[in-house]
């Protein structure tokens, strides 16, 4: 039996879920039974991703529990969500893996944080400000995104030899696809870090999808990202997440339409027999996407019901004429309800959304609900 503990969006705490009209289930055991069966895959210390809130599943809830898997450190994107680790009491080290501003580098080493740089002037600069506290050499192997490119490392040879980078990595850009890429992107870090003849201890390169490709890793962390919320990298893997969340509403109205009747905005669906249909008390307002209009559906009862006319900001409606439903029964959006399961991957492909967008996309008005 999991224990529960409920949350508003600012984590403080609430009251039962059965008051809410919209409310997110996370599964904080199953996060920690991912991010162990991935360490235990590449026989490498973690560094969480937990970026975006924790991919909008709550950081400070998240964080909580993973600091009982001993993490090398965790990942961020920006110095506020650095800082923010800092207030809950994080002590380990954490990597800021977007660039930062120049402005940006008196907060980032006043808390603590390690910025990824990858040009003189930023590494110069980083010194300047921090007097020569850690930074992670950032090395572009094909994203074209950030870092220094693998091709061109004029100028860092001199300026690494002075001022040497703690760590060094890369960030595979389909490590999902099975497609050669991920082996021709780690020998085009190897072969930058040779040209820079940089004795960098400390590397790490694999995200969600190589971990499970590749399972014992040849470096020295890894970064679990997506994978820990409860999203795989496709049936080839070599191990699947447990699921994570479950997304659910309450029935709020119910009533039959006749033929030639229209639903929601705009008339985009228009009743050809008699139906029953249910209004629940979400919508895109709640980070549900828009875009699963008239073409997604949810759970009731174990059985599916599929959405009928525009998703609106905070309702949605579903056609229930084959199941049973009352005002307040509970509609599963994403999860488990009974024997079926609406993952993650699914609804997003629904949507045409990544499982990336679709979590971080939830909104704060969902109330958020922890069980370990």
């Amino acid at each position: 039996m999991k224990e529960t503990e409920i949350y508003t969006p600012d984590h403080t705490h609430s009251s039962s879920a059965h008051s809410h009209r919209a409310w997110l289930e996370v599964d904080l055991g199953a996060i920690i039974n991912n991010a162990r069966t991935l360490r235990g895959l590449a026989g490498a210390p973690l560094i969480p991703m937990v970026k975006a809130d924790g991919y909008g599943l709550g950081v400070k809830a998240i964080v909580r529990q993973l600091e009982s898997l001993n993490p090398w450190g965790y990942g961020v994107a920006t110095v506020k969500e650095g800082e923010q680790l800092r207030s809950y009491g994080i002590e380990r080290n954490i990597i800021v893996f977007t660039p930062l501003l120049f402005s940006e580098y008196g907060a980032a080493y006043k808390a603590g944080l390690i910025p990824t740089l990858g040009r003189p002037d930023e590494i110069l600069k980083w010194v300047e400000v921090s007097e020569s506290a850690p930074y992670h050499l950032s090395i572009d192997t094909g994203m074209n995104r950030a870092g220094a490119s693998w091709r061109s490392l004029g100028g860092l040879k001199e300026v690494i030899a002075e001022h040497p980078p703690t760590g060094a990595f890369t960030h595979f850009h389909s490590a999902e696809l099975y497609d050669g890429s991920a082996e021709i992107e780690e020998q085009s870090f190897r072969e930058a870090l040779a040209e820079l003849n940089a004795n960098i201890s400390f590397l790490h390169v694999a995200n969600s999808a190589a971990i499970v490709r590749y399972e014992q890793s040849p470096w020295n962390a890894i970064r679990p990202g997506v994978f820990m919320y409860g999203v795989g990298s496709g049936a080839d893997a070599k191990a699947q997440p447990e699921p994570v969340v479950n997304l659910r509403t309450r029935v709020v109205d119910i009533r039959w339409v006749e033929p030639g009747d229209t639903i929601s905005y705009d008339a985009t669906y228009t009743v050809k027999s008699r139906q029953r249909i249910a209004t629940v008390a979400a919508g895109y307002g709640d980070g549900y996407p828009r875009s699963l209009s008239n073409v997604g559906v949810a759970l009731l009862g174990g059985k599916r019901i599929p959405i009928r006319g525009i998703v609106t900001m905070d309702m949605v409606m579903f056609d229930v004429t084959d199941v049973d439903c009352e005002i307040g029964d509970i509609v599963t959006l994403i999860g488990r309800d009974g024997d079926d399961l609406l993952t993650v991957e699914e609804v997003g492909q629904m949507a045409g959304k990544s499982p990336y967008e679709l979590l971080t996309g939830l909104s704060i008005r969902l109330e958020r609900v922890y069980s370990v």
